[in-house]
């Protein structure tokens, strides 16, 4: 269960950081600034009205020897859209903009909220919802510079000022050159870590918004996340 308040926590965070940044004053050694950077992520995608993207996500548990893999395709779009269809292993997570569910197929249950519940319950992360403010809801930890030869980026690290149970830290990794995020560490207050890292980035691709919708399949549990209300079945969609 705590892996999979994570690995849902961490939907989010990431839908956040398609379309929403804001700026904090701290300098690295080549005298760019953290709000320079964070500018430019914002400028990268404030023209951008929808993503899609392939991923490949290590969950890190600690004191873990392996870790666990997954990959798939994740789309992001706009007002609350986002589908994050899962090959390794066989799950979905979806958000409407409204409904969120989170569907494990083998285990024939999904799990379901609205998403207002989902973002509200979470503070302070509410500025997913349009409600929060990153400035005044994280402390940036650190700014730094990639030292690999191979790719040029930026390492952001930042901290929830109330941190809570299923996320204390997140870390950015930013291409230098076009400001996209390239990889996300999402850390929960006992250490574990959801480390999510995107390739073949594609933006503003046309996505419908059918594409966010879902039909809960017949003999599908369907289970209210916890702490959250969920919308009455029925919600017409596709799978």
């Amino acid at each position: 269960m705590k892996k999979t308040s994570l690995l849902v926590f961490s939907a989010l965070v990431l839908f956040l950081l398609s379309f929403n940044t804001t700026a904090f004053g701290i300098t690295v050694r080549t005298g760019i600034t953290a709000e320079e950077v964070l500018k430019g992520i914002q400028n990268r995608y404030e023209k951008v009205n929808d993503v899609e993207t392939n991923f490949i996500q290590e969950y890190i548990g600690k004191g873990m020897k392996q870790t666990t893999r997954g990959e798939g395709k994740v789309y992001f779009k706009k007002k609350g859209m986002m589908r994050w269809d899962y090959t390794t292993p066989h799950q979905k997570l979806i958000s409407n903009g409204q409904t969120f569910w989170f569907y494990q197929p083998d285990e024939k249950q999904v799990l379901v909220s609205s998403l207002s519940s989902v973002l509200k319950e979470r503070t302070p992360l509410a500025f997913l919802a349009g409600e929060g403010d990153l400035s005044r809801d994280f402390n940036l930890l650190h700014l730094k510079e990639s030292t690999s030869q191979k790719e040029e980026n930026y390492i952001i690290e930042l901290a929830p000022k109330e941190p809570l149970a299923t996320f204390s830290k997140l870390v950015l990794r930013v291409d230098k050159k076009s400001f996209t995020v390239l990889q996300a560490d999402v850390f929960d207050g006992m250490g574990n870590v959801t480390r999510t890292r995107f390739i073949n980035i594609k933006t503003n691709v046309g996505l419908s918004d059918s594409l966010f919708q879902f039909i809960i399949p017949a003999g599908t549990e369907e289970i209210p996340m916890m702490g959250s209300s969920a919308p009455a079945r029925g919600e017409k969609g596709s799978k």
